[in-house]
């Protein structure tokens, strides 16, 4: 019930990766128009327009899996490791 609320909550950030996503495909499909001197400016923006599409389609993800802090993902992976029957990692304070 959890992991629903957390959908809930977030939808908006997979709503704006989608937006931000079709936004760069657009611009990347209509190319250089007009003054060629702004296409290194132009470049930067459809660019941007694909990182942030991936930050916040990143962001949703680790939301709506319920993913808040770095010692939750380092659990995951532990979970991960432990079910590929690789041992786990041996940290150097531990040595």
């Amino acid at each position: 019930m959890e992991s629903v609320r957390a959908i809930e909550k977030h939808w908006w950030w997979a709503l704006a990766s989608g937006a931000q996503f079709g936004w760069a495909l657009f611009s990347f499909r209509k190319g250089c128009a007009g003054d060629s001197r702004l296409m290194p400016l132009k470049a930067f923006a459809v660019a941007s327009l694909f990182v942030g599409a991936a930050a916040s389609a990143s962001f949703s993800a680790l939301q709506a899996s319920g993913i808040h802090k770095v010692e939750d993902l380092m659990e995951v992976g532990a979970n991960i490791r432990t079910g590929l029957g690789i041992r786990s990692r041996v940290r150097e304070e531990e040595k």
